[in-house]
């Protein structure tokens, strides 16, 4: 047995990882001629985190929120190394379309993994037009657009054949799919 030593207590060696933190930064090219006026406050960042997982899966607190505070409705969380979701992000790879449906009828900006998740070949087939690497794009949390077109209801087999016509991968289970092929 070990005598004379102080022991810590696991717990604090831990990181305390209940409030982010910012990554060290050292600008090391020169800095812009443009300097912003910062004249409004920023949103508040508990309530961004609140809005976007609430989107996930409660459209009535979704509500709540966005009425609390409208410009929202764009507002992206960073949950860290750069993986960005905003609300409808969130609805859209939990495949709740009712939730996507009021944040874009209250001028959400719809991406190519929410027209994949909606079923929307056409607008689908136009983003690759216009950029076909999106078809290796990483939606929130690394979710890709095979995944999202998994979510795609009754047009989910149409986009998920679309989408491996463009770029075959291998398709997993995709957890948010519910029974009858989507949502």
């Amino acid at each position: 047995m070990v005598t004379g030593l102080a022991l810590t207590p696991l717990a604090s060696l831990a990181q305390d990882t209940s409030k982010p933190t910012e990554k060290a930064f050292t600008r090391d090219y020169l800095e812009p001629g443009f300097k912003p006026s910062w004249k409004n406050p920023v949103l508040n960042r508990t309530l961004i985190q609140d809005f976007v997982i609430y989107a996930h899966s409660d459209l009535e607190m979704t509500k709540k929120l966005l009425d609390k505070e409208p410009m929202l409705i764009n507002a992206f969380m960073d949950w860290g190394s750069g993986d960005w979701e905003s609300a409808l992000g969130g609805a859209s790879h939990m495949g709740r379309r009712d939730i996507v449906e009021f944040l874009l009828e209250k001028g959400a900006r719809i991406d190519i993994f929410t027209s994949a998740m909606m079923g929307q070949l056409e607008a689908v087939k136009a983003f690759l037009t216009l950029q076909p690497k999106l078809i290796d794009a990483r939606g929130p949390h690394g979710f890709n657009l095979h995944f999202h077109g998994q979510l795609a209801g009754k047009d989910a087999k149409k986009m998920v054949d679309y989408l491996q016509s463009v770029k075959r991968i291998e398709l997993k289970p995709n957890p948010f799919v519910k029974d009858g092929g989507g949502s």
